[in-house]
């Protein structure tokens, strides 16, 4: 393995822990997964965003900074670790839930938080188009999720690909899974574990299966 941390990203229902999980068995990797069922505004969020999306955001935050700080930087960087989120997550979902004032107050603290956390040497991007992620959403059926709009999936996708398309920090692998099914299908699977076994530069790079 050439990546020792690995953070697999996207959007809503689209199957980051599906793979991470897969990818931490079959390869033997620590595995950081993202706790949000313990988030107490989550189902409050969807039915009021406004009152509550900055407790809400603030939460999550502190729960991974947590969880990441909680690793031995030396241990993250000797095994082989894949998470299922990568930190800055927390930054793109306030942008986009937030007030501007809101806003200012969480970037203070989330600066700070992020100077003292690793980068991933690879972070994979599952895209996929917002038919399949209503689709999933609607599979899973965790009922406060059951009325997420086309244009909240929409405007965080959109997040994600103004971000990777300003950093230059690390690769950002692209997979378009709108017309796959990694979990059932074991050669699409295995595109995506033979994607990552390859070196790249920082920078995007896509690939459809």
């Amino acid at each position: 393995m050439q990546y020792k941390f690995i953070c697999i990203e996207g959007n809503i229902g689209v199957g980051k822990t599906s793979l991470a999980q897969r990818i931490s068995a079959d390869f033997n990797a620590r595995l950081v997964l993202e706790e949000f069922a313990n988030n107490p505004f989550l189902p409050k969020f969807y039915k009021e965003p406004s009152k509550y999306a900055f407790p809400l955001e603030l939460f999550f935050m502190a729960e991974r900074y947590k969880q990441i700080k909680a690793i031995n930087e030396q241990e993250l960087f000797t095994e082989f670790t894949v998470s299922d989120y990568y930190f800055v997550k927390s930054r793109l979902f306030a942008q986009n839930n937030l007030s501007t004032d809101e806003l200012q107050l969480f970037y203070r603290l989330f600066d700070i938080m992020l100077s003292s956390l690793p980068k991933p040497d690879l972070l994979i991007y599952l895209y996929a188009d917002i038919p399949t992620l209503q689709k999933n959403i609607k599979k899973r059926a965790r009922t406060y999720e059951q009325d997420i709009s086309d244009d909240y999936l929409l405007n965080i996708q959109e997040k994600y690909l103004d971000f990777f398309r300003k950093q230059n920090d690390f690769p950002v692998l692209i997979l378009d899974i709108s017309n796959a099914n990694f979990v059932q299908n074991k050669s699409e699977y295995q595109k995506i574990t033979d994607a990552f076994k390859k070196r790249y530069l920082a920078g995007i790079h896509r690939i459809s299966l």
